[in-house]
């Protein structure tokens, strides 16, 4: 993995840091319990210890790292609890944003839902994970859209990095890639159609199967 620091000369050398591995963490370029070396990721990113440790601080705060006492640092596992309560809360706003996008997309919002669908069949066509994620996201970030509730999309992005790393882990699924298509287009279909009753359910499905494939890959799998 390349390590790349994206300097802006307008924050300090630890907020670089700590942002730098903060997007390695949640893109799955850190696995669960890897250990986090301070000599090493220093090396790499070729600045000194001290804002590499600040920045291990500030990644802890978020419940991203873990100490362990005489190990060191290690990225935080993933939980059966952190899975569940991220995505009630996602589920809760996805649910109103099926809702709100039945009831408010217009013929644009359409064509727009049709081409995010479409980018994300050939993005899982592709096999690349980064690929993949990033177009389920675009997908979901639509609908939301279509709600016309800003304050509904700023919660949303709000939660958009807690729930990243849950998306890589269940997208890394190649079995269950059919299947998420046909999510998709069902809650495509669904909102074209104005069927709000049906795209509410196939928006609880949808996340429920996540949550439970990222619990038996991932959860499980760390015990």
């Amino acid at each position: 993995m390349d390590l790349r620091l994206n300097m802006d000369e307008y924050l300090p050398l630890r907020e670089v840091v700590f942002k730098t591995l903060r997007n390695a963490i949640v893109h799955g370029e850190f696995e669960p319990g890897e250990r986090l070396m301070e000599v090493t990721l220093a090396k790499r990113l070729g600045v000194s210890r001290t804002p590499v440790r600040e920045a291990m601080r500030m990644l802890e705060l978020e419940g991203l790292v873990v100490m362990i006492p005489r190990r060191g640092a290690e990225v935080a596992r993933i939980t059966a609890k952190d899975l569940s309560d991220a995505l009630e809360i996602r589920m809760a706003l996805e649910d109103l944003a099926a809702g709100l996008a039945c009831k408010r997309i217009d013929d644009e919002g359409k064509e727009r839902l049709k081409q995010s669908y479409a980018d994300f069949k050939k993005a899982v066509s592709s096999k690349i994970i980064p690929e993949i994620v990033d177009a389920d996201v675009a997908f979901h970030n639509t609908i939301m859209d279509m709600t016309n509730n800003p304050r509904l999309i700023s919660m949303s992005q709000s939660l958009r990095e807690q729930v990243y790393r849950y998306r890589v882990e269940y997208v890394k699924d190649f079995s269950y890639h059919d299947k998420l298509i046909a999510e998709h287009e069902a809650l495509m279909n669904a909102i074209i159609a104005r069927d709000e009753e049906k795209a509410k359910e196939i928006t609880r499905i949808h996340i429920y199967d996540q949550e439970q494939i990222v619990i038996a890959n991932v959860v499980i799998a760390q015990k």
